[in-house]
């Protein structure tokens, strides 16, 4: 098999046959990675697959392929998956407030589809959180999507951070404790330090 690495360097410049070769290299981890957005609620109703193949639609063009391996590919597409689940909850949040369109009949409010227990709003929340981290430190909120939208371990995203397991773990403190302090227990706190 050849490496993502080198396909990723060929599909930026332009060869369709690398970037075919490329989706399918990593499509199962973009799906695993997907399905736990979507299983822990973050995927803003969207499905997996869905998911992966709007991702990878963002991702194969040659000017989108600027990440140099395979950890930044998937870092990439954490954060595009991100993105796009806070879109489509920001969609289906604006069509269940109306969303500019006309009043309607009781019978056609019925074919609204419900906002999953608030999973929309929870997502955007979320979103602006993250975007408040980001603008406070943009190393701990790069961090936040590693480890939980990518599903990287501290030492994974060290490597592609290039920081300590110590500094690692206090800066994920620091990030957790900020998430908290913004909106409360969730599903930062399920991860181990």
């Amino acid at each position: 098999m050849v490496e993502v690495t080198q396909l990723i360097g060929r599909a930026r410049e332009g060869d369709r046959d690398a970037s075919h070769a490329l989706f399918r290299a990593v499509y199962e981890d973009l799906h695993r990675l997907a399905a736990r957005q979507v299983g822990r609620g973050e995927g803003g109703g969207l499905g997996s697959t869905s998911l992966v193949h709007e991702a990878y639609l963002r991702l194969a063009k040659p000017e989108a392929l600027g990440m140099g391996d395979r950890s930044h590919f998937f870092a990439v597409a954490a954060r595009a998956m991100r993105q796009i689940a806070v879109d489509h909850a920001r969609e289906r949040l604006a069509a269940k407030r109306g969303g500019g369109l006309p009043d309607t009949t009781l019978g056609a409010a019925d074919r609204v589809p419900a906002d999953d227990d608030g999973r929309h709003d929870q997502m955007v929340a979320l979103n602006e959180a993250l975007d408040a981290l980001e603008a406070a430190d943009a190393r701990l909120a790069r961090l936040v999507e590693l480890r939980f939208f990518a599903g990287m371990s501290l030492e994974e995203a060290g490597e592609l951070l290039g920081l300590s397991p110590t500094t690692l773990k206090r800066d994920f403190r620091k990030a957790r404790a900020f998430l908290h302090a913004r909106l409360g227990p969730g599903p930062l706190d399920e991860r181990e330090s």
